[in-house]
């Protein structure tokens, strides 16, 4: 265990932010889960744009990579625009 004062707040604000991390990665890989079961276009679409506000704040917060919120928009999208209307 450190001896550090600075070095035991770091390591409870790392543990904090972890499980912080954790939750909104789950939630976000939930949401994904959930569009992409989803058949009808219309609902789809309305799901994803909140889908992807979710990915944008979830780079930008650098708890996804910027790519991975990327490629999961790009798949997605391609995904709603083979459903049928």
């Amino acid at each position: 265990m450190a001896n550090h004062k600075s070095s035991i707040k770091r390591i409870r604000q790392t543990a904090a932010r972890r499980l912080r991390n954790r939750y909104y990665e789950k939630t976000c890989r939930n949401a994904v889960r959930r569009v992409r079961k989803m058949t009808n276009k219309a609902e789809a679409e309305a799901a994803f744009s909140k889908l992807t506000a979710m990915l944008d704040k979830l780079a930008a917060k650098r708890t996804i990579s910027k790519n991975k919120a990327a490629n999961l928009k790009s798949k997605i999208a391609r995904y709603i625009n083979t459903l049928a209307a």
